[in-house]
């Protein structure tokens, strides 16, 4: 066998023990994806009203006494149950899927390497359950209010409880009357009136959710891009005005045409901004730290007074 031939089989066995490792880990993630979804669905329903909440509330507090959620196709229900199964499920299975992805690449990583990347592993889920939290409670609240506030639900329900209140206290027909009540005539014009379907209401929530919780990435990505120096404190403080105009841009894509929910989404991502520009600031201050005890950090004008005597001595030695 020649010599380069056994360069190739050297070679191409870590290689082959590489891939071996990483289907173990992805076949692994997987199973945690599939149980996470079983898990998921057996609560979906829950889950479901939860994420709708807000738009309940909305509707109460427009007049609707019984606020109602439609489907128009026979799967239509069960794809969103498995819909929220499949986001819901991710987020169980997250804690295994991050550990194998750990396992797969700290082999190969430094130690100080690995104390860089684990604690990010650690507070990009953390941060985005801030974000989504602040989605579902605050933001689609005022998004749902925005949004349903034009249409004419108070009149159309309260014509309903009043019509049905009518016909029970003639007697006509009791109770079963006020289940079988239906919206008055008009006169003119046609009545509008909002009839949510499930999958659409749902797919805004989850956006926001999706949204926010990326947006409460910008701390945990500018601070691991300043570990690698890849971004500064000076250079992010440098673009300042250009991020505003950037989350200005963002808020107007994301939240309702309405300034509240647009200066709440500025005000929390510009915050997040500011506080990723001190994150990158401590882990410079770190790494000064570090250098100048190993003796490898010299300052601007340590390193112009060096280069003053380098050049000095040069002249000596020339004449």
């Amino acid at each position: 066998m020649s010599v380069g031939q056994d360069e190739i089989e050297d070679s191409s066995a870590p290689l082959i023990e590489h891939l071996a490792e990483l289907r173990t880990r992805l076949i692994r993630a997987v199973i945690a994806f599939i149980i996470g979804i079983c898990l998921a669905f057996v609560v979906a329903e829950p889950i479901l009203q939860f994420l709708l909440h807000p738009i309940e509330e909305t509707l109460r507090g427009l007049g609707d006494p019984s606020p109602t959620m439609q489907y128009t196709s026979p799967q239509e229900y069960l794809f969103t149950l498995f819909r929220i199964s499949m986001v819901f499920g991710f987020a169980l299975a997250f804690p295994v899927i991050s550990y194998q992805l750990w396992r797969f690449v700290a082999p190969g990583l430094y130690k100080n390497e690995k104390g860089a990347f684990l604690p990010f592993l650690i507070a990009s889920p953390v941060m985005f359950i801030l974000g989504a939290s602040f989605a579902q409670f605050i933001v689609t609240p005022m998004a749902m209010a925005f949004f349903l506030g034009f249409a004419d639900v108070s009149s159309i329900f309260a014509n309903l409880v009043n019509s049905a209140a009518e016909r029970v206290s003639e007697g006509v027909s009791g109770i079963s009357e006020v289940s079988a009540a239906v919206v008055p005539e008009t006169d003119e014009g046609i009545r509008i009136t909002f009839f949510g379907k499930v999958n659409e209401s749902l797919d805004i929530t989850l956006k926001f959710i999706i949204a926010f919780g990326l947006c409460f990435q910008l701390p945990v990505l500018l601070t691991l891009m300043g570990k690698a120096g890849l971004v500064s404190a000076v250079g992010l403080g440098a673009v300042r005005k250009y991020a505003v105009v950037a989350i200005l841009a963002l808020a107007a894509l994301v939240t309702p045409p309405d300034v509240t929910s647009q200066v709440i989404l500025f005000v929390v991502v510009y915050g997040l901004y500011e506080v990723s520009i001190l994150l990158v600031r401590m882990v410079e201050r770190k790494r000064e730290k570090e250098l100048r005890a190993q003796g490898l950090w010299f300052d601007d004008e340590e390193e112009a007074t060096a280069n003053e005597f380098d050049a000095a001595d040069g002249k000596k030695d020339d004449t």
